[in-house]
């Protein structure tokens, strides 16, 4: 996972990088997420918003550690949803996560 954290704050740094529960929703929304990380001790109800809209919207969903470990990967605060925006970052943090 070190690698997907350091590609998320290259991401992030670029520009390419949603963060939070509401804005992340948006992103799947709106096409533009390509890639959506959720902290494993994520609340059940917003486990259940983010996967739902995944789901329905065919972004992928890649479970990670903690919120705590998420947040320092964007270097912000703790973070429970990620969405990366860019579609060449995300596939290569795809293959680091499989």
């Amino acid at each position: 996972m070190d690698k997907v954290h350091q590609m998320l704050g290259m991401a992030m740094r670029a520009g390419k990088v949603v963060s939070g529960e509401e804005q992340v929703v948006s992103a799947i929304r709106s096409g533009a997420a390509s890639l959506v990380f959720l902290s494993d001790d994520a609340a059940s109800n917003a486990r259940k918003k983010i996967t739902d809209k995944c789901t329905h919207y065919r972004v992928p969903l890649v479970t990670v550690g903690s919120r705590e470990a998420l947040g320092r990967a964007i270097g912000k605060p703790e973070r429970v949803t990620v969405a990366v925006t860019d579609p060449g970052f995300a596939d290569a943090m795809r293959k680091w996560c499989e």
